[in-house]
């Protein structure tokens, strides 16, 4: 028996392998049959094994080991989600005695929220005046609020209701049985 961290669960040596394989494979009937698991068994064996509960932990502790600080955690995506939502061009603008122009630095907000800056010079036909042009464009704030909404689940409604064609079917044993049934079904509580 393999011992998997301080969860005090062990896995056997086939469910262990079952385990690195699917997290390697994405697939759990291959992962069954290269972890020794019978071809004619695997489908069900890995259907079983992702639905116990040692299996979801040891699965969830290899994902765990291969996160790194290069990948966002989820506070980290939803700050910069919020980043683009709050983005303003008022935020990079400032006017000075020359005029208005654009100041993006460390110091300034939501620069996240800013998608592209393209810059040209336009001069005068004498070439005596010279302009710079500045454009900037930022993320779509609405598609970020809706990013924000499904990480949060907003669009979520109730609970799932799976619909199918069940039928029930109530076997009485005599017909007093099945008279007090009836009144059930229409309601008589007495």
């Amino acid at each position: 028996m393999a011992t998997n961290g301080n969860n005090g669960w062990r896995l056997t040596r086939r469910q262990e392998l079952f385990c690195l394989k699917y997290f390697e494979l994405g697939n759990g009937t291959e992962a069954a049959l290269q972890a020794g698991y019978s071809p004619h068994t695997a489908a069900v064996i890995a259907s079983e094994n992702l639905n116990k509960p040692k299996i979801a932990y040891r699965l969830r502790e290899l994902r765990d080991k291969t996160a790194d600080a290069s990948v966002m955690t989820v506070l980290e995506r939803k700050r910069k989600l919020t980043e683009i939502a709050r983005g303003n061009l008022l935020d990079y603008q400032e006017v000075g005695a020359d005029g208005s122009y654009l100041s993006v630095g460390k110091e300034s907000p939501n620069t996240g929220a800013i998608s592209e800056i393209t810059s040209r010079t336009e001069y005068t036909e004498d070439g005596s005046n010279a302009a710079v042009i500045t454009k900037v464009r930022l993320h779509n704030p609405i598609q970020a609020i809706a990013e924000m909404n499904k990480m949060d689940h907003v669009y979520s409604e109730g609970a799932t209701v799976n619909v199918d064609n069940r039928a029930v079917n109530i076997i009485v044993a005599s017909e007093e049985d099945k008279e007090n049934l009836q009144r059930l079904i229409q309601g008589e509580r007495t």
